[in-house]
């Protein structure tokens, strides 16, 4: 394709564009007509008369829009979707010539990316049946590596990262069974978030392992990711495996880093790979992240059974009507596998499934004291002729970091980690419990920020302007006295699992108090004309905690609105009049630990 200026454009850049009238909704009829129809990472690019649908009904919703940006975050943003998840107007493949139906409905999640003012510009490439982590099992070609073309992609969402690593789209869908939405990220230098089960609604997608099959979203940025899954997260009634958010954990990772690793690693002999971990390791060590190795056992013992045990009877399950009636039409590996599903027996799955739940029981026991698991998201990487002979051996090996995560009900994001010796990119996985997917992002966020590598196979760097947002799950509360870290009373927000955010000033409208006969001393907080800024702390407390929290607190406090200094309203603590009538005006110290350190100061001089 000739270049077009939207080429590698982050989706904060299309949404300056557009709001600056830089360009219109056409531009993505010449985005799409300068697409190469022989790219093997595209399995259909949308039809001129499907794109038109899309821009007309953005076009009519946007009419009546009040806040443009804020109901339409990603207006006229394009993406890429996996060629086993439905959109209306495309044939879903999954890599199978012999599935021609025209879908008529969008899957759950893509409705909401659209509903968000996102377009479908085409679907993409993988593993037959998302049966795969190589991205060569595909009669409509294999997807080669964006930096080395003789190396694989990844799979099984091998097209989905190709054309966000390229940056003919901002960010696209995939699905994760196995590591599909995190071995292709590694292997070209994007961003892969493997988000809790259930999060995003599966409905309209052609199940691999239906009971672990995850939507997941590649990206150039973490910022990007992050607010793709905003929009896509719901809870869908119509889906038998989603889950509602359950409010209850902390939206950040712990003040002081712990990170858990391997205690056994396994590289294949790889080198390059051994080497661009270990330098990773001491990157987050030299950041003052405590590293635990851990052991491994269960975890291996787990990704094992996603494809050695009576689990794959769940892809045979999956296509076994066209096993029957269209075997000739899948790719010999794949049948090879689905295959073997047929000589499992009902009282096997029973024994794996309660094997997954003690091994997923041991390995959630070994994460629980850590902010997440660190690994390599593959081990190594083979060439495209490479997997060509060793089709079933060396896709494993890139299974070994991945296989588990979905079986173990764990959350995971892939994050660029530098570059191996041969130029080729490197990648590390953070897993963590499910749920926490707000922390990985918030981390991943802070490390590629650091790091600030070239965005995929693209010329360019991040930029320091991404947007930052709040979570739709916690509750940021100002809190101005016994709260504050080190004090008293802030067991009560880290136990209930709230962050520390920032520290920061209330607008010049109020006043601070100590109030007398509190234990501990406390202080309160009430709004004033010509009042002061006053130091205060933000925590993001989940909010299913937030009532056990606000029940806490002892008259004459309570919770209500506070203004910042720049403008912000957030949840806070006041204090009711009646309790100021015989306090001290402390305004003057700025703060409540200024404060305390005066009288602290005072109560020392007096015993001297």
């Amino acid at each position: 394709m000739h270049e077009l200026k939207t080429l590698g454009w982050t989706i904060s850049e299309w949404q300056t564009a557009y709001f600056n009238n830089e360009i219109q909704l056409d531009i993505l009829k010449e985005l799409v007509k300068a697409l190469d129809p022989n790219d093997v990472a595209w399995i259909s690019i949308v039809s001129p008369n499907v794109l038109e649908q899309q821009i007309q009904s953005l076009t009519q919703l946007a009419q009546d829009a009040e806040d443009l940006k804020k109901q339409f975050p990603l207006y006229g943003v394009p993406f890429a979707v996996k060629d086993n998840i439905d959109v209306a107007g495309f044939v879903t493949t999954a890599a199978c010539k012999a599935l021609h139906t025209i879908a008529t409905q969008d899957a759950e999640t893509v409705r909401l990316l659209k509903q968000a003012g996102a377009i479908v510009i085409g679907k993409t490439n993988l593993d037959q049946f998302a049966t795969g982590l190589v991205g060569t099992r595909s009669p409509f070609g294999a997807v080669p590596n964006s930096f080395k073309p003789e190396y694989v992609s990844g799979g099984s969402s091998s097209g989905s990262a190709s054309v966000v690593a390229r940056g003919l789209v901002p960010f696209s869908l995939g699905t994760d069974t196995a590591g599909s939405g995190r071995v292709p990220a590694a292997f070209n230098n994007i961003v892969g978030l493997k988000p809790t089960k259930g999060r995003f609604s599966n409905r309209g997608l052609l199940p691999a392992v239906k009971s672990i099959d995850c939507i997941s979203i590649f990206a150039l940025t973490v910022a990007d990711a992050e607010l793709v899954a905003q929009q896509a997260e719901a809870y869908d009634a119509f889906d038998s495996y989603s889950r509602p958010h359950p409010k209850n954990v902390p939206a950040r990772f712990s003040s002081k880093l712990k990170f858990a690793i391997p205690k056994q690693l396994n590289f294949f002999g790889d080198e390059q790979a051994e080497k661009a971990f270990q330098q990773t390791i001491q990157l987050l060590e030299s950041l003052n992240a405590e590293i635990t190795a851990i052991d491994f056992s269960a975890f291996e013992q787990l990704a094992a059974q996603l494809y050695q045990g009576s689990w794959v009877a769940e892809r045979t399950a999956a296509v076994a009507d066209l096993l029957k009636s269209n075997a000739d039409d899948f790719d010999p590996t794949v049948l090879e596998i689905v295959q073997q599903g047929e000589k499992y027996s009902a009282v096997d799955a029973y024994n794996a499934e309660y094997l997954r739940m003690d091994l997923a029981r041991k390995i959630q026991d070994s994460l629980a004291e850590f902010d997440a698991l660190i690994v390599p998201t593959a081990p190594t990487i083979y060439t495209i002729e490479q997997l060509q002979q060793h089709p079933i051996e060396y896709n494993a090996h890139f299974g070994i970091y991945t296989n588990f995560t979905n079986l173990a009900d764990l959350s995971a994001l892939a994050l660029p980690a530098g570059f191996r010796a041969d130029n080729l990119p490197f990648g590390i996985s953070l897993i963590a419990p499910a749920w926490h997917d707000a922390a990985l992002i918030h981390f991943g966020k802070a490390w590629q920020n650091y790091l600030a590598l070239k965005l995929g196979a693209l010329d360019k760097t991040l930029a320091s302007n991404a947007p930052t947002l709040v979570s739709p799950h916690h509750i940021r509360v100002a809190v101005v006295g016994a709260h504050l870290t080190g004090m008293p009373l802030n067991f009560q927000l880290t136990t209930r699992d709230a962050v520390h955010v920032e520290t920061t000033k209330t607008s010049q409208d109020y006043a601070l108090y100590a109030l007398n006969g509190t234990v501990p001393p406390k202080p309160g907080l009430a709004r004033q004309s010509n009042g002061k800024s006053i130091i205060v702390e933000l925590w993001d407390v989940p909010t299913a905690r937030f009532g056990e929290f606000v029940a806490e607190i002892p008259t004459p406090l309570g919770m209500g609105n506070v203004e910042l200094e720049d403008g912000r309203w957030v949840k806070g603590f006041i204090c009711e009049p009646y309790g100021l009538g015989d306090a001290e005006n402390i305004s003057h110290f700025g703060g409540w630990r200024a404060y305390i350190q005066h009288r602290n100061s005072q109560a020392a001089n007096t015993a001297n």
